[in-house]
């Protein structure tokens, strides 16, 4: 297919790139020094892209400057803490990335403001006014004195001067976006009472990143392009609280201001608008999970293109190359951003420009990989491709000595096994003992919201079948099959099955079924449904079934629903919750299921025990492994391992990154 419009050029400023694709900067969490300079996995990192084909590299959140709010290092990079180790960071890395006809912009921050995690910082956060901590509103953060803000601009010139010698093609501004501190300074609720300069209306309290301009110019010159990551609307509720839908009230930024920010921005002197909407209060607006519409900052853009002049990069769930090519050419947007889908597939450019899209590795939307591992403390990644940001140490290689590997089980983490094995040059063979292959992807994809996991399975029957991967369905391995005879390595990706609840009265009535029975439409289900277990698969459960029109209550025998088991990014936790709150799923917390008869089930709560009507009554109370083939197995012998749910019930990244740790040490 045609996608010419992705790939014609087009200048930011006075640099031109040679396609209309983006890598969008994500969080450098494990790809800085010591010193403030990028290692070398921010080096293979970039790199990686580069060969992959986008055009332009922004390389992620990069402050100028360390003292006054001094981070943790190495959390992050910075201009100025070692100017002289961040530059011989740099050339190199830039030379690489130029080497593939990509240009590289260096993202450069005033600093986090009140949404820098205390954990991480050796002084007390700080803000325009003092306002509460985001992540924990009992630390207050202190002012900014005029002469911090002004230190804090002088240190962009340093930053810029910086960028331009070693080679940055330009820079972006972090950010009028998401509520970090620049877009503090623009925020009458966040900047309240300053009696200096960068305080009062609109155009007042844009005089921080208009200075912040002035000073990178004075360091690069009027002809160094400039662009400026930006937040068309904030969606805060409240302090703390997002606003799920465009109707909800706005303490923050509004769309009006935001587009009245913009023209006095553009005025100002910007080359271009990086775009999108959302805060930290409203994080799945910045950051959006598997439950966003794709392309779901466009109405937003639109409006901004209509009062700007300057070239406008967009991301936000744009990796349907079709989608990403119609935003192009009817001229919604100028470049296309990709950050996550880069991250599951850095060669996206190369394959949509090379009409093999059918092998592009798909972004699920689960953060797990990347925003949660960068707000755990722990280096970038991704789920689905465990190689990112360690792609050099973390690649596949050709075995010394290859070996007949078989695996059982057709689920992810079987077919990442047989996948990795298969490419390190092993003879290799799946069975599955069902009809199909996927485990629980099938349920997991049945909402509407979770087509991403099925699009995951499309890739991974591309990819086995293009390695020519002999599966086995409808076969059954136990100990004593032949199968095993030939074997050298044998990996055990069994999976799990619902937990099933006993000695409960009612238990075994036709009417109770598990999550699985309803997502894959196993039993019929009537419209009031109970959900037992009030975890990620029961709360999603509740709102397709809610968004179908059913009454659907979850009980849930903790204080809170989504409490436990797993660690769900706050992103795509906050946007569940919210998207339930608004479509009234009824929740009952600290309660337990004790019995279910003539079509009510007994809740027992602290009140004493309710009866609520149930046509059905899901248990969704979790998973346990299948790993009894495992030690019978190892009584024959073989090298065996066991992985992904079999070994530990957990989500698709466990599944994935267990079978690409083994298979690839085989």
């Amino acid at each position: 297919m045609n996608r010419s419009e992705l790939f014609t050029p087009m200048k930011i400023g006075s640099v031109t790139i040679k396609n209309r694709i983006v890598m969008e900067p994500m969080g450098l969490m494990g790809l800085a020094g010591r010193e403030g300079e990028f290692n070398q996995r921010a080096a293979d990192y970039f790199v990686e892209r580069a060969k992959g084909g986008v055009g332009l590299i922004i390389t992620g959140f990069t402050k100028v400057e360390n003292e006054i709010e001094c981070m943790k290092m190495p959390t992050f990079t910075c201009v100025t803490h070692n100017p002289t180790a961040f530059e011989n960071s740099c050339y190199e890395m830039i030379e690489r990335v130029h080497s593939y006809g990509a240009k590289i912009f260096l993202q450069v921050s005033a600093g986090l403001g009140r949404v820098a995690k205390p954990t991480l910082l050796e002084t007390q956060p700080v803000a325009p006014t003092a306002v509460p901590n985001y992540w924990d509103p009992e630390v207050m953060c202190r002012a900014l004195t005029t002469e911090e803000v002004e230190r804090i601009i002088s240190r962009f010139e340093e930053a810029a001067a910086i960028a331009k010698k070693v080679g940055f093609d330009g820079i972006e501004l972090h950010a009028v976006h998401e509520g970090y501190l620049a877009d503090q300074f623009t925020m009458s609720v966040f900047n309240k009472d300053r009696t200096d300069r960068f305080n009062g209306d609109l155009e007042q309290r844009a005089t921080f990143p208009i200075e912040i301009l002035k000073a990178i110019r004075r360091g690069a010159g009027e002809n160094y392009p400039v662009t400026v990551r930006y937040s068309i609307r904030s969606f805060i509720k409240e302090l703390g609280k997002g606003g799920i839908n465009v109707a909800a009230k706005e303490s923050g930024r509004d769309t009006e201001e935001g587009l009245e920010l913009a023209k006095i921005l553009e005025k100002a002197g910007y080359d271009g608008f990086n775009a999108d909407t959302g805060s930290y209060d409203a994080w799945y607006w910045a950051h959006p999970p598997l439950y966003a519409k794709d392309g779901l900052y466009l109405p937003f853009v639109k409006k901004l293109k209509d009062v700007v002049n300057v070239p406008i990069i967009m991301g936000g769930k744009m990796g349907d190359p079709q989608l990403a090519q119609d935003s192009i050419k009817n001229g919604s947007i100028d470049f296309v951003g990709l950050a996550r889908p880069l991250l599951t597939d850095p060669e996206w450019p190369n394959k949509v420009m090379k009409n093999r899209e059918e092998q592009i590795r798909p972004c699920i939307g689960c953060h797990d990989g990347c925003l949660q591992r960068i707000f755990n403390h722990k280096p970038i990644s991704c789920s689905v491709n465990p190689a990112c940001g360690r792609e050099k140490i973390y690649s596949i290689e050709k075995a010394l000595e290859p070996k007949r590997v078989i695996v059982i089980g057709g689920g992810i983490a079987g077919l990442e096994s047989a996948r990795v094995a298969k490419l390190a040059g092993h003879e290799v063979k799946l069975f599955e003992k069902s009809d199909q292959i996927g485990g629980h992807i099938y349920e997991a994809a049945a909402p509407d919201f979770k087509k991403a996991d099925e699009k995951l399975l499309d890739w991974y029957r591309v990819e086995l079948e293009r390695l020519a991967v002999p599966m086995y369905l409808n076969t059954v391995i136990d100990k004593d099959s032949k199968e095993l005879d030939d074997a050298q390595v044998v990996i055990i990706a069994t999976g799990s099955v619902p937990v099933r609840l006993r000695n409960i009265e009612g238990i075994d009535e036709p009417q109770i079924c598990s999550a699985d029975d309803i997502l894959l439409a196993k039993k019929p289900v009537g419209d009031n449904v109970v959900i037992i277990g009030g975890g990620l698969v029961g709360c999603e459960v509740a709102l397709w079934l809610k968004n179908q029109g059913k009454q659907v209550t979850v009980v849930e025998y903790l204080s809170k629903v989504m409490d436990g088991g797993a660690d769900t990014n706050w992103a795509n936790k906050s946007m569940l919750l919210d998207l339930m709150e608004e479509a009234q799923v009824d929740i009952m917390t600290s309660s337990k299921f004790v019995g279910y008869k003539n079509g009510h089930a007994h809740i027992e709560t602290a009140t004493g025990v309710k009866e609520i009507v149930a046509d059905n009554v899901c248990i969704a109370v979790g998973y346990s492994s299948v790993n009894d083939l495992h030690d019978e197995i190892l009584s024959r012998g073989k090298d065996t391992y066991l992985i992904g749910d079999a070994r530990k019930v957990s989500n698709i990244m466990n599944a994935v990154w267990d079978a690409y740790e083994v298979a690839r040490n085989i």
